[in-house]
């Protein structure tokens, strides 16, 4: 069973940055993509970034390219979302998934994702 941890949310003002990082259980972290998501209340969860097994190949939204980037680590079974220039509407629960490929081809489909934390709050103030 795999088991992900996200940690690093928090409230922080329009313009500032926060580091979300997404622990994993298990020795099969590098094998897999690894994704985000974020849902704000009363809307849908929706894709936020997502890199392959190796980190070498990204994904992100529109509303987040230039501002989050994704990375990871998995000599320590980690994967990061970097995010600056935050605004109010990235307010949600952000939640790390593992994608059931290495590669993020369908990365941008939740269904695809095998594994997902308990999320952490971010919450951005204007």
């Amino acid at each position: 069973q795999v088991q992900l941890v996200e940690s690093g949310g928090g409230l922080v003002q329009a313009g500032g940055s926060l580091r979300l990082s997404c622990a994993a259980s298990g020795r099969t972290f590098s094998r897999y993509a690894m994704g985000w998501f974020r849902q704000a209340p009363g809307k849908e969860r929706e894709f936020v970034a997502a890199a392959s097994w190796s980190g070498g190949t990204t994904d992100y939204a529109d509303s987040v390219k230039g501002r989050f980037t994704i990375s990871r680590d998995n000599a320590k079974n980690t994967v990061y979302l970097q995010m600056n220039s935050l605004k109010p509407e990235d307010t949600a629960v952000y939640y790390c998934a593992r994608s059931s490929w290495n590669t993020v081809v369908r990365g941008r489909d939740a269904l695809q994702y095998s594994y997902w934390g308990q999320g952490t709050q971010v919450t951005v103030s204007s």
